[in-house]
């Protein structure tokens, strides 16, 4: 517990420091644009029969909002169909409304019918409420035509978090004039600071045929809680006692083919949460099962370095946004692009936690507790976990403690704390520091920003550089313009986050990134051309050796007004291999200095479109031989009923120790009986485990907080390299009902 004391004795010195300097500075800073919004709301006695159809008497008494403007294609351009929101609340719940008109109803985009499913490509009508109006975090909730819900939290003004999900409602229809909404947001999902009557507010749409973006606050084209209006006069509203129970009952059968051996399991759980302050959530969970969460999307890691997998699990997604640590990486999965933010050095990667690292199988959480929320100017959050026993693993108990402070007028200072190691009985623990600065107004129409962080970790039995650290700086034009970024990191060789995420260690890293943007107003065909030029340098900390290196330049990319994409890319890449690296299996390149060039064309249609192709060639030099890479796929939504996506992904490799190919195949095939029935599939194969899954779940969601899973896990082996005779593995049928009870 040595470093807790630490990091306690930290917080209890510099926060309120930090808090005498937010009052002495925060008037030295400007936050909102000239031209920022602010409306007053009414507070209402009212509710809507929620129906999707704007008749009902709340709507002729809320307040009407209609100064809108484009934010895509002419940023502040005349928007060329006219909105109408209105916005209301009771005690209980906020209500938001929109009459979208439309001169051609037949052309709205209205393709998703799956609740949860991305509705990327439909016309949208969303709302973001900051509810501590802070500039930095909001709820965001959007809808589409069929009202399928689509939610998320901001994290930070640059970090959006598309996983997590909350209990609201919504309805929608479409007329001869358009389409229309209606949403009702309980106060018992948000968490909110009960002595302002003021919150952040943006309200915007999109029109997918016309690929036109429409908001009521913006600052050069961004939309983000840095840059929305405010609301006025939200008071004394209530989220009852607080109390959600969630009680789930799952049945579960699973086979062994291999072994020929079956077993069943009946198994109850329960989630409890309780708001001890309107912004103060604590949660508990009992025998959690993630049994209906959605599997992994299969990726080829073609790298010595371990890959990065998103979590998708409601009980970690829910209050995230409190530990994010540094503004590390993102909630997506897979390896970082060239150039951007590395996910390296992640303090808490919540995916430790109830996850087999070899195996990936599910592992019992007995019982978890979270507390999360605000204390003042204060961010709280705190996990602790037992994790249950398995294979030659007793049961593990992990904690983690994150506290921020919200400085000046849109930065953050903040500390973690973890201890406990999920993966084994070796004591380890880590405390870290981190600084966020934002500073929209920095120099006319521009914003620095820079994120700082330091990291200490503590292993039993391991002596040595144990620490990790990073500085980078961002000064850009919010959305136009350009941009540049430059990052340095340290990461020592005996850095050990057993609840984090590190894939390479011993390491420095200098990179940067720069791209300008330039928008053709007028031009019937190309939105605009962006330039990019980007550099990475890893190199041995101890020795000072090159690991990797990479200078990349995009001559040309453009996005159309239709919204497809087209990229072209020369890239040099130089490897250091200390060792010989297994790149496949018996497929060794020789340790050395690797130096490979190589073209990329990239071209993506547009989602909004029904049959949408996309295609990625890439050919050139790959350590001391050649490469070829093909990634090709479409997506396709004939009606709002059926959408299938699929891909191919193709790499053809020759080397002087030997050649190979890789291949990857997924298809989605999804089918909507209505907005609450709907059935998910998704097939995966790769030729180097040689091992075919599908993954079917039929759910019926008659509300939200509802769940009825009908879920099936198929594997079987096909044979490395072959897909000619499929041999069963393992199977799994579940069938899972949650529902969440709220008092």
């Amino acid at each position: 517990m040595r470093v807790f004391n630490i990091v306690t004795l930290l917080c209890l010195l510099i926060i309120p420091q930090l808090s005498q300097a937010q009052l002495e500075t925060v008037g030295s800073f400007v936050t909102q644009t000239s031209d920022s919004k602010i409306i007053e709301i009414n507070k209402t006695n009212l509710a809507p029969i929620l129906d999707g159809i704007l008749d009902d008497p709340i709507w002729r008494e809320a307040r009407k909002i209609t100064n809108f403007h484009q934010v895509q294609p002419v940023d502040h351009g005349e928007p060329t169909e006219i909105s109408e929101f209105y916005i209301t609340y009771d005690d209980n719940n906020f209500y938001m409304a929109a009459r979208l008109y439309d001169s051609n109803p037949s052309q709205i985009r209205a393709r998703q019918l799956i609740q949860g499913q991305n509705i990327f490509g439909d016309d949208t009508a969303d709302i973001l409420l900051d509810t501590f109006n802070n500039d930095r975090t909001a709820f965001y909730f959007q809808t589409n035509p069929n009202g399928v819900r689509s939610e998320g939290v901001w994290e930070s003004a640059s970090s959006y978090n598309n996983d997590w999900s909350g209990i609201w409602q919504v309805e929608s229809s479409i007329d001869d004039q358009g389409w229309t909404t209606e949403m009702i947001i309980p106060f018992t999902t948000l968490n909110f600071d009960p002595n302002t009557d003021e919150w952040g507010l943006n309200l915007g749409r999109s029109i997918a045929r016309k690929n036109e973006r429409i908001y009521w606050s913006s600052f050069n084209r961004s939309t983000n809680p840095a840059t929305a209006g405010q609301v006025v006069g939200i008071n004394d509203i209530q989220q009852g006692l607080g109390l959600d129970i969630a009680p789930s009952f799952t049945m579960a059968q699973v086979e062994d083919h291999v072994a020929g051996s079956s077993d069943n399991r009946v198994d109850p759980s329960l989630d409890v949460f309780y708001k001890f302050t309107p912004n103060l959530t604590g949660a508990l969970t009992l025998n959690t099962d993630f049994s209906a969460t959605e599997v992994d999307d299969r990726q080829v890691n073609l790298t010595r370095f371990s890959l990065f997998f998103p979590e998708k699990r409601d009980f970690f997604l829910q209050d995230s946004e409190i530990f994010s640590f540094g503004n590390i990486g993102g909630s997506g999965g897979g390896n970082a692009p060239p150039g951007a933010k590395l996910r390296n050095g992640i303090p808490f990667y919540s995916r430790r936690i109830g996850l087999n690292p070899v195996t990936g199988q599910p592992v019992d959480i007995d019982v978890g507790g979270k507390l999360a929320g605000r204390v003042g100017n204060l961010s709280l959050g705190a996990l602790a976990i037992q994790q249950g026993d398995r294979l030659g693993l007793e049961g593990q108990d992990v904690f983690v403690g994150r506290i921020t402070s919200n400085i000046l007028s849109e930065s953050r200072i903040g500390a973690i704390f973890t201890e406990g190691d999920p993966n084994s009985n070796i004591d380890n623990s880590l405390v870290g520091v981190d600084f966020t600065y934002r500073n929209t107004q920095f120099s006319d129409s521009h914003t620095l920003s820079s994120d700082l962080w330091y990291q200490q970790s503590d292993t039993q039995g391991l002596d040595g550089d144990d620490k990790a650290y990073n500085a980078n700086i961002n000064y850009s034009t919010q959305g136009t313009g350009a941009s540049l970024e430059v990052d340095y990191s340290y990461v020592g060789d005996q850095y050990n986050p057993s609840l984090g995420f590190a894939n390479r260690k011993g390491i420095e890293r200098a990179a940067f990134s720069s791209n300008y943007r330039y928008f053709l107003n007028s031009h019937p065909f190309i939105r605009n051309l962006t330039f990019v030029f980007r550099g990475d340098h890893i190199r041995d900390a101890e020795t000072g050796a090159m690991q990797s290196q990479f200078v990349q330049f995009n001559p040309i990319a453009f996005d159309t007004n239709r919204g497809d994409l087209v990229f072209i890319m020369l890239q040099n890449d130089k490897e250091g291999l200390a060792q010989p690296f297994e790149i496949r299996p018996g497929i060794f390149i020789p340790a050395g200095e690797y130096s490979f060039n190589y073209a990329q064309l990239m071209i993506r249609s547009s989602r909004n479109r029904t049959f949408a192709p996309n295609f990625i060639y890439r050919e050139g030099k790959f350590y001391n031989g050649n490469s070829k890479v093909i990634n090709a796929g479409f997506s396709w939504n004939p009606n709002r009923n059926l959408s299938i996506d699929f891909s191919y992904n193709y790499t053809d490799a020759s080397l002087p120790v030997g050649d190979f190919v890789s291949r990857l195949i997924s298809m989605n095939a999804n089918y909507a009986f209505n907005v609450r029935w709907s059935w998910v599939n998704l097939l995966q194969y790769d030729n180097g485990s040689g091992s075919l899954g599908v993954n079917s779940r039929l759910r019926w969601n008659p509300r939200a907080g509802e769940n009825l899973y009908l879920v099936i896990n198929y594997n079987f082996d096909s044979g490395i390299g072959a897909f000619r005779e499929l041999n069963s593995t393992d199977s799994e049928i579940v069938l899972k009902y949650t529902r969440n009870f709220r008092f």
